[in-house]
């Protein structure tokens, strides 16, 4: 996209996607690269081996199958809400195990400030939106479900 001095870019989404397969911070930050972007933030949430006091053993992500379509929405109107460049969002699916990327977000904005922001709307609204569940199984055997409806 070429742009004129103070013509606004429009932000895009150019990755929203939820899989099985390994996740690649790489992939996200390549999706979010614009001349115009000169701040680019990120988060990457990845499988602890604690939680509520327990030593978490693994876990497994199941997604509603309109995840995607959810997904996309939320990216789109955090890109919306803030002045960004481009937006992209992916979530894993199935079983990770501890330290294993479970989701990849990362905006770009002209400035950090903008991009920090969005990064943080994007990765608490995606959290409380898009309909994905955590299944946590813990060491001692017991387990427990995050995010049920």
């Amino acid at each position: 996209m070429s742009r004129v001095s103070g013509e606004p870019v429009g932000a895009a989404v150019t990755l929203a996607d939820v899989r099985e397969q390994a996740l690649s911070v790489d992939e996200a930050l390549t999706a979010v690269r614009h001349p115009h972007a000169g701040g680019v933030a990120t988060f990457v949430g990845v499988v602890r081996d604690h939680d509520h006091g327990h030593d978490v053993a693994s876990l497994d992500y199941s997604a509603h199958p309109t995840a995607v379509d959810v997904l996309r929405r939320v990216a789109e109107d955090v890109a919306a809400r803030h002045d960004v460049v481009r937006v992209a969002a992916v979530h894993r699916t199935g079983h990770l195990e501890v330290g294993d990327l479970a989701v990849v977000v990362a905006v770009s904005a002209a400035h950090r400030g903008a991009a920090l922001e969005a990064c943080r709307d994007l990765i608490d609204t995606l959290k409380g939106t898009v309909p994905i569940w955590k299944h946590q199984l813990f060491a001692d055997g017991a387990d427990e479900w995050v995010g049920m409806p």
